[in-house]
Protein backbone atom coordinates (compact mmCIF):
# COMPACT_ATOMS: atom_id res chain seq x y z
CA UNK A 1 0.00 0.00 0.00
CA UNK A 2 1.66 3.17 -0.61
CA UNK A 3 2.38 6.32 1.75
CA UNK A 4 -0.74 8.81 2.22
CA UNK A 5 2.09 11.15 1.11
CA UNK A 6 1.30 9.89 -2.60
CA UNK A 7 -1.64 11.51 -2.27
CA UNK A 8 -0.88 15.11 -1.37
CA UNK A 9 0.24 17.06 -4.68
CA UNK A 10 1.87 20.82 -4.24
CA UNK A 11 1.75 23.19 -7.68
CA UNK A 12 4.74 25.34 -7.67
CA UNK A 13 4.25 28.45 -10.42
CA UNK A 14 7.95 30.01 -10.04
CA UNK A 15 8.41 33.80 -11.48
CA UNK A 16 9.43 34.00 -15.15
CA UNK A 17 12.67 34.87 -14.53
CA UNK A 18 15.40 32.72 -13.33
CA UNK A 19 16.67 33.99 -10.53
CA UNK A 20 13.23 32.60 -9.37
CA UNK A 21 12.92 29.55 -11.26
CA UNK A 22 16.49 27.88 -9.53
CA UNK A 23 15.56 28.76 -5.98
CA UNK A 24 11.52 26.94 -6.69
CA UNK A 25 13.53 23.90 -8.41
CA UNK A 26 15.22 23.82 -4.85
CA UNK A 27 12.66 24.05 -2.86
CA UNK A 28 10.65 21.34 -4.53
CA UNK A 29 13.90 18.69 -3.83
CA UNK A 30 13.89 20.18 -0.03
CA UNK A 31 9.92 19.50 -0.02
CA UNK A 32 10.50 16.20 -1.68
CA UNK A 33 13.39 14.97 0.21
CA UNK A 34 11.93 15.38 3.27
CA UNK A 35 8.01 14.76 2.50
CA UNK A 36 8.08 12.47 -0.36
CA UNK A 37 5.27 14.96 -1.86
CA UNK A 38 4.81 14.42 -5.14
CA UNK A 39 5.45 17.54 -6.89
CA UNK A 40 4.74 20.02 -9.99
CA UNK A 41 6.13 22.99 -11.51
CA UNK A 42 4.10 24.72 -13.73
CA UNK A 43 5.76 27.61 -16.24
CA UNK A 44 5.84 28.21 -19.85
CA UNK A 45 7.28 26.23 -22.18
CA UNK A 46 10.80 27.12 -22.48
CA UNK A 47 11.44 27.90 -18.85
CA UNK A 48 10.07 24.28 -18.51
CA UNK A 49 12.97 23.36 -20.92
CA UNK A 50 15.54 25.01 -19.21
CA UNK A 51 14.46 24.23 -16.01
CA UNK A 52 14.63 20.06 -16.95
CA UNK A 53 18.24 21.07 -18.56
CA UNK A 54 19.58 22.27 -15.28
CA UNK A 55 18.32 18.23 -13.50
CA UNK A 56 21.22 17.49 -16.60
CA UNK A 57 20.03 13.96 -16.70
CA UNK A 58 19.16 13.19 -13.06
CA UNK A 59 15.19 13.90 -13.00
CA UNK A 60 13.40 13.11 -9.89
CA UNK A 61 10.42 10.89 -10.74
CA UNK A 62 7.82 12.78 -7.72
CA UNK A 63 9.30 16.08 -9.68
CA UNK A 64 6.88 16.70 -12.75
CA UNK A 65 6.65 19.59 -15.42
CA UNK A 66 3.73 21.23 -16.83
CA UNK A 67 3.87 23.59 -19.49
CA UNK A 68 1.66 26.56 -19.63
CA UNK A 69 0.45 27.60 -23.05
CA UNK A 70 1.83 31.18 -23.95
CA UNK A 71 2.15 33.24 -27.08
CA UNK A 72 4.58 36.23 -26.40
CA UNK A 73 3.21 38.06 -29.38
CA UNK A 74 0.18 38.13 -27.67
CA UNK A 75 1.56 40.45 -25.05
CA UNK A 76 3.64 42.66 -27.29
CA UNK A 77 6.72 40.75 -26.50
CA UNK A 78 9.35 39.49 -29.37
CA UNK A 79 8.76 36.21 -29.97
CA UNK A 80 10.01 33.42 -27.94
CA UNK A 81 10.08 35.55 -25.04
CA UNK A 82 9.06 33.92 -22.13
CA UNK A 83 11.70 35.13 -19.35
CA UNK A 84 12.88 38.65 -18.27
CA UNK A 85 16.29 37.62 -19.27
CA UNK A 86 16.46 40.63 -21.96
CA UNK A 87 14.48 43.39 -20.13
CA UNK A 88 16.36 45.98 -18.24
CA UNK A 89 15.41 47.83 -15.76
CA UNK A 90 17.12 51.02 -14.08
CA UNK A 91 16.60 53.07 -11.03
CA UNK A 92 17.45 57.42 -11.06
CA UNK A 93 17.26 60.35 -8.64
CA UNK A 94 18.31 60.74 -5.05
CA UNK A 95 15.60 62.23 -2.49
CA UNK A 96 15.32 61.17 1.14
CA UNK A 97 11.37 59.90 2.32
CA UNK A 98 10.14 57.97 5.24
CA UNK A 99 8.07 54.97 4.78
CA UNK A 100 4.46 54.45 6.94
CA UNK A 101 5.21 51.21 9.27
CA UNK A 102 8.70 51.28 8.94
CA UNK A 103 11.09 53.09 12.19
CA UNK A 104 12.25 56.92 11.22
CA UNK A 105 15.72 55.64 11.27
CA UNK A 106 14.54 53.75 7.96
CA UNK A 107 15.06 56.53 5.15
CA UNK A 108 14.67 55.96 1.43
CA UNK A 109 15.97 57.30 -1.33
CA UNK A 110 13.74 58.25 -4.65
CA UNK A 111 16.80 56.39 -6.61
CA UNK A 112 16.32 53.35 -4.76
CA UNK A 113 12.41 52.95 -6.04
CA UNK A 114 12.13 51.05 -9.31
CA UNK A 115 11.38 53.89 -12.50
CA UNK A 116 7.49 51.82 -12.86
CA UNK A 117 6.94 52.66 -9.23
CA UNK A 118 8.00 56.17 -9.38
CA UNK A 119 5.39 56.44 -12.09
CA UNK A 120 2.83 54.74 -11.25
CA UNK A 121 -0.38 56.36 -10.95
CA UNK A 122 -2.82 53.46 -10.24
CA UNK A 123 -3.98 53.44 -14.13
CA UNK A 124 -0.67 52.38 -15.69
CA UNK A 125 -0.20 49.45 -17.26
CA UNK A 126 2.57 48.39 -13.88
CA UNK A 127 -0.52 49.37 -11.21
CA UNK A 128 -2.72 47.41 -13.43
CA UNK A 129 -0.17 44.02 -13.01
CA UNK A 130 1.12 44.76 -9.66
CA UNK A 131 -2.26 45.83 -7.74
CA UNK A 132 -4.22 42.31 -8.32
CA UNK A 133 -0.64 40.72 -7.18
CA UNK A 134 -0.65 42.75 -4.37
CA UNK A 135 -3.85 41.62 -3.20
CA UNK A 136 -3.64 38.20 -4.22
CA UNK A 137 -0.69 37.57 -1.54
CA UNK A 138 -2.41 39.01 1.90
CA UNK A 139 -5.07 36.54 0.30
CA UNK A 140 -2.42 33.44 0.58
CA UNK A 141 -2.39 31.26 3.85
CA UNK A 142 1.23 32.26 4.39
CA UNK A 143 4.22 33.58 3.21
CA UNK A 144 7.73 30.96 2.26
CA UNK A 145 11.06 33.63 2.39
CA UNK A 146 14.33 32.73 0.78
CA UNK A 147 16.22 33.79 4.38
CA UNK A 148 16.78 32.71 7.51
CA UNK A 149 15.91 34.07 10.56
CA UNK A 150 18.89 34.81 12.45
CA UNK A 151 20.10 36.92 9.62
CA UNK A 152 16.71 39.13 9.29
CA UNK A 153 15.45 39.25 12.77
CA UNK A 154 14.05 43.07 12.04
CA UNK A 155 12.81 42.75 8.21
CA UNK A 156 10.91 39.72 9.61
CA UNK A 157 9.46 40.90 12.58
CA UNK A 158 8.01 43.98 9.98
CA UNK A 159 6.67 41.41 7.65
CA UNK A 160 4.48 39.07 10.00
CA UNK A 161 3.24 42.61 11.90
CA UNK A 162 2.37 43.66 8.71
CA UNK A 163 0.79 40.56 6.88
CA UNK A 164 -0.47 39.23 9.86
CA UNK A 165 -0.03 35.71 8.58
CA UNK A 166 2.34 33.50 8.71
CA UNK A 167 5.70 33.67 7.84
CA UNK A 168 8.08 31.05 7.07
CA UNK A 169 11.92 31.54 6.67
CA UNK A 170 12.96 28.56 4.57
CA UNK A 171 15.90 29.76 2.94
CA UNK A 172 18.86 29.80 1.79
CA UNK A 173 17.39 27.77 -1.31
CA UNK A 174 21.35 26.52 -2.47
CA UNK A 175 22.24 23.02 -3.07
CA UNK A 176 22.83 21.00 -0.13
CA UNK A 177 26.05 19.98 -1.11
CA UNK A 178 27.44 23.98 -0.64
CA UNK A 179 26.05 24.48 3.08
CA UNK A 180 27.95 21.23 4.13
CA UNK A 181 31.43 20.01 4.30
CA UNK A 182 31.84 18.26 1.63
CA UNK A 183 34.65 17.92 -1.55
CA UNK A 184 34.03 20.10 -4.65
CA UNK A 185 33.63 16.67 -6.78
CA UNK A 186 30.74 16.01 -5.16
CA UNK A 187 28.72 19.54 -5.02
CA UNK A 188 26.16 19.81 -7.84
CA UNK A 189 26.19 22.80 -10.26
CA UNK A 190 22.49 25.01 -10.86
CA UNK A 191 22.31 27.33 -13.94
CA UNK A 192 23.53 27.97 -17.06
CA UNK A 193 26.77 26.47 -18.70
CA UNK A 194 29.42 28.71 -17.79
CA UNK A 195 31.60 30.86 -20.34
CA UNK A 196 34.49 29.63 -18.71
CA UNK A 197 34.60 26.33 -17.24
CA UNK A 198 34.54 25.56 -13.54
CA UNK A 199 37.90 23.92 -13.74
CA UNK A 200 39.82 27.06 -15.45
CA UNK A 201 37.96 29.40 -13.01
CA UNK A 202 39.56 27.56 -10.36
CA UNK A 203 43.34 27.00 -11.23
CA UNK A 204 42.89 30.67 -11.77
CA UNK A 205 42.05 31.26 -8.28
CA UNK A 206 44.78 28.52 -6.47
CA UNK A 207 47.37 30.66 -7.92
CA UNK A 208 45.85 33.81 -5.60
CA UNK A 209 46.74 33.89 -1.93
CA UNK A 210 43.53 34.00 0.48
CA UNK A 211 40.99 36.34 0.71
CA UNK A 212 42.83 38.42 -2.64
CA UNK A 213 40.69 38.37 -5.42
CA UNK A 214 37.51 40.43 -6.12
CA UNK A 215 34.59 38.96 -8.00
CA UNK A 216 32.18 40.80 -10.30
CA UNK A 217 29.11 39.91 -11.84
CA UNK A 218 25.78 41.76 -12.03
CA UNK A 219 23.78 39.05 -12.62
CA UNK A 220 22.09 37.55 -15.50
CA UNK A 221 19.69 40.20 -16.14
CA UNK A 222 21.87 43.28 -15.80
CA UNK A 223 24.77 45.32 -17.26
CA UNK A 224 26.10 48.90 -17.09
CA UNK A 225 26.62 51.78 -19.05
CA UNK A 226 29.44 51.68 -21.29
CA UNK A 227 30.76 54.99 -19.98
CA UNK A 228 30.50 53.07 -16.27
CA UNK A 229 31.98 49.76 -17.46
CA UNK A 230 35.00 52.27 -18.86
CA UNK A 231 35.52 53.54 -15.32
CA UNK A 232 35.19 50.45 -13.66
CA UNK A 233 37.82 48.70 -15.72
CA UNK A 234 40.21 51.68 -15.44
CA UNK A 235 39.82 51.82 -11.56
CA UNK A 236 39.76 47.70 -11.26
CA UNK A 237 43.76 48.29 -12.99
CA UNK A 238 44.19 51.77 -10.79
CA UNK A 239 44.17 49.38 -8.07
CA UNK A 240 46.07 46.28 -8.80
CA UNK A 241 44.08 43.60 -7.17
CA UNK A 242 43.23 40.65 -8.79
CA UNK A 243 39.80 39.99 -10.13
CA UNK A 244 37.16 37.38 -12.11
CA UNK A 245 34.95 39.74 -14.06
CA UNK A 246 31.71 38.21 -15.32
CA UNK A 247 31.54 41.01 -18.65
CA UNK A 248 28.50 41.14 -20.68
CA UNK A 249 28.13 44.03 -23.70
CA UNK A 250 26.82 47.46 -22.31
CA UNK A 251 23.64 48.82 -21.86
CA UNK A 252 22.33 49.61 -25.32
CA UNK A 253 24.04 46.33 -26.98
CA UNK A 254 22.37 42.61 -27.04
CA UNK A 255 23.35 40.79 -23.58
CA UNK A 256 23.83 37.63 -25.61
CA UNK A 257 26.06 39.14 -28.27
CA UNK A 258 29.70 38.91 -28.77
CA UNK A 259 31.69 40.87 -26.33
CA UNK A 260 33.81 43.89 -28.36
CA UNK A 261 37.25 44.88 -26.86
CA UNK A 262 36.35 48.50 -27.80
CA UNK A 263 33.45 48.62 -24.52
CA UNK A 264 36.63 47.85 -22.40
CA UNK A 265 40.40 50.36 -22.11
CA UNK A 266 42.72 49.82 -25.19
CA UNK A 267 44.77 46.55 -24.45
CA UNK A 268 42.93 46.14 -20.90
CA UNK A 269 41.86 42.22 -21.86
CA UNK A 270 46.13 41.32 -22.94
CA UNK A 271 47.42 43.39 -20.24
CA UNK A 272 45.31 41.58 -17.23
CA UNK A 273 45.66 38.04 -18.83
CA UNK A 274 49.55 39.02 -18.89
CA UNK A 275 49.87 40.10 -15.44
CA UNK A 276 47.85 37.51 -13.81
CA UNK A 277 45.58 40.24 -11.96
CA UNK A 278 41.91 39.51 -14.10
CA UNK A 279 40.33 36.71 -15.51
CA UNK A 280 37.42 37.85 -17.79
CA UNK A 281 35.15 35.49 -18.12
CA UNK A 282 32.18 35.89 -20.87
CA UNK A 283 28.47 35.77 -19.94
CA UNK A 284 28.37 33.41 -17.05
CA UNK A 285 30.61 31.92 -14.27
CA UNK A 286 30.46 29.40 -11.79
CA UNK A 287 29.24 32.01 -9.03
CA UNK A 288 29.32 29.24 -6.14
CA UNK A 289 32.67 27.73 -6.65
CA UNK A 290 34.24 31.31 -6.98
CA UNK A 291 32.24 32.43 -3.66
CA UNK A 292 33.38 29.14 -1.56
CA UNK A 293 37.28 29.54 -2.97
CA UNK A 294 39.46 30.39 -0.42
CA UNK A 295 41.34 33.54 -2.43
CA UNK A 296 38.04 35.31 -3.13
CA UNK A 297 37.69 38.17 -0.46
CA UNK A 298 34.47 40.23 -1.81
CA UNK A 299 31.77 40.38 -4.37
CA UNK A 300 31.09 43.42 -6.38
CA UNK A 301 27.05 42.38 -6.90
CA UNK A 302 24.15 43.96 -8.16
CA UNK A 303 23.09 42.48 -4.48
CA UNK A 304 19.71 40.44 -6.65
CA UNK A 305 18.35 38.38 -3.31
CA UNK A 306 19.89 34.89 -5.02
CA UNK A 307 23.61 36.19 -4.93
CA UNK A 308 23.05 38.07 -2.14
CA UNK A 309 22.64 34.66 -0.53
CA UNK A 310 24.99 32.79 -2.11
CA UNK A 311 27.81 35.23 -1.04
CA UNK A 312 26.64 35.36 2.35
CA UNK A 313 26.78 31.90 3.20
CA UNK A 314 30.50 31.65 1.99
CA UNK A 315 31.31 34.69 4.71
CA UNK A 316 31.85 36.74 1.54
CA UNK A 317 31.92 40.82 2.46
CA UNK A 318 30.15 42.99 -0.83
CA UNK A 319 30.58 46.20 -2.60
CA UNK A 320 26.78 46.67 -4.08
CA UNK A 321 26.19 48.23 -7.33
CA UNK A 322 22.04 47.55 -6.94
CA UNK A 323 20.16 48.23 -10.79
CA UNK A 324 17.43 47.02 -10.73
CA UNK A 325 14.29 45.73 -9.21
CA UNK A 326 14.17 44.86 -4.90
CA UNK A 327 18.40 45.47 -5.19
CA UNK A 328 18.62 49.23 -4.24
CA UNK A 329 16.81 47.66 -0.65
CA UNK A 330 18.81 44.50 -0.46
CA UNK A 331 22.13 46.90 -0.89
CA UNK A 332 20.49 49.31 2.06
CA UNK A 333 20.18 46.05 4.24
CA UNK A 334 23.48 44.90 3.90
CA UNK A 335 25.35 47.98 4.30
CA UNK A 336 23.03 49.50 7.25
CA UNK A 337 21.78 46.54 8.99
CA UNK A 338 24.52 43.68 8.39
CA UNK A 339 27.49 45.77 8.18
CA UNK A 340 28.90 43.42 5.79
CA UNK A 341 28.96 45.54 2.45
CA UNK A 342 29.30 49.22 0.60
CA UNK A 343 27.70 50.64 -2.17
CA UNK A 344 29.85 51.79 -4.41
CA UNK A 345 27.24 53.34 -6.68
CA UNK A 346 23.49 53.19 -8.11
CA UNK A 347 21.58 52.51 -11.41
CA UNK A 348 22.65 52.39 -14.81
CA UNK A 349 22.78 56.68 -14.89
CA UNK A 350 25.14 57.38 -12.07
CA UNK A 351 28.24 58.92 -12.53
CA UNK A 352 31.21 56.97 -11.57
CA UNK A 353 34.82 57.65 -11.39
CA UNK A 354 37.97 55.31 -11.94
CA UNK A 355 39.16 56.92 -8.72
CA UNK A 356 36.37 55.89 -6.35
CA UNK A 357 36.15 52.41 -7.98
CA UNK A 358 39.99 52.32 -6.84
CA UNK A 359 38.87 54.14 -3.09
CA UNK A 360 36.74 51.43 -2.35
CA UNK A 361 38.14 48.27 -3.63
CA UNK A 362 40.85 49.36 -1.39
CA UNK A 363 39.18 50.24 1.32
CA UNK A 364 36.53 46.64 1.19
CA UNK A 365 39.85 44.38 0.08
CA UNK A 366 41.97 45.80 2.78
CA UNK A 367 42.96 43.72 6.08
CA UNK A 368 42.25 46.64 8.48
CA UNK A 369 39.32 48.76 9.57
CA UNK A 370 36.49 48.58 7.53
CA UNK A 371 37.49 45.88 5.54
CA UNK A 372 38.48 43.84 8.39
CA UNK A 373 35.28 44.47 10.42
CA UNK A 374 33.05 43.54 7.21
CA UNK A 375 34.94 40.04 6.94
CA UNK A 376 34.19 39.39 10.62
CA UNK A 377 30.12 40.08 10.67
CA UNK A 378 30.08 38.21 6.58
CA UNK A 379 31.72 35.09 8.77
CA UNK A 380 29.20 35.72 11.70
CA UNK A 381 26.72 35.45 9.31
CA UNK A 382 27.62 32.50 7.39
CA UNK A 383 27.78 30.50 10.42
CA UNK A 384 24.37 31.43 11.49
CA UNK A 385 22.95 30.12 7.46
CA UNK A 386 25.19 27.17 8.01
CA UNK A 387 23.50 26.52 11.58
CA UNK A 388 20.02 27.15 10.37
CA UNK A 389 20.44 24.36 7.86
CA UNK A 390 21.75 21.74 10.31
CA UNK A 391 19.43 18.60 9.99
CA UNK A 392 21.36 16.08 12.28
CA UNK A 393 18.73 14.07 14.06
CA UNK A 394 17.15 16.31 16.70
CA UNK A 395 19.42 19.06 16.42
CA UNK A 396 17.37 21.07 13.78
CA UNK A 397 18.78 24.67 12.57
CA UNK A 398 15.90 27.24 12.14
CA UNK A 399 14.92 26.73 8.34
CA UNK A 400 14.52 23.34 8.74
CA UNK A 401 12.14 23.40 11.91
CA UNK A 402 10.70 26.26 9.62
CA UNK A 403 9.97 24.29 6.63
CA UNK A 404 8.58 21.13 8.91
CA UNK A 405 6.31 23.24 10.48
CA UNK A 406 4.98 24.60 6.85
CA UNK A 407 4.83 20.77 6.02
CA UNK A 408 2.84 20.00 9.04
CA UNK A 409 0.66 23.17 8.54
CA UNK A 410 -0.51 22.79 5.35
CA UNK A 411 -1.17 18.75 5.74
CA UNK A 412 -2.90 19.36 8.95
CA UNK A 413 -5.32 22.00 7.14
CA UNK A 414 -6.01 19.89 4.47
CA UNK A 415 -7.46 17.27 6.95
Amino acid sequence: MGSSNDYIHIVMVPFMAHGHLIPFLALAKQIHHQTGFNIAIANTPLNIQYLRSTLRGNPIPSIHFLELQFNSSDHGLPPNTENTENLSLDLIDNEEFNVPGFPDRCKFHVSQLHEFLRKADGTDLWSKFMQPQILSSFKSFGWLCNTVEEIEPFGLDLLRKYIKSPVWSIGPLLPKSWLINSSASGRQHAGKEPGTSPEKCVQWLDMHSDDSVLYISFGSQNTISPSQMMELATGLEKAGKPFVWVIRPPLGFDLKAEFKPEWLPEGFEDRMSRNNQGLLVKNWAPQLEILSHRSTGAFLSHCGWNSTMESLSQGVKIIGWPLAAEQAYNSKMLVEEMGVAVELTRGVRSSISSDKVKEVIEMVMGKEGKGRDMKRKAQEIAEHIMAAVKDEGNEKGSSIKALDDFVSTITTARK
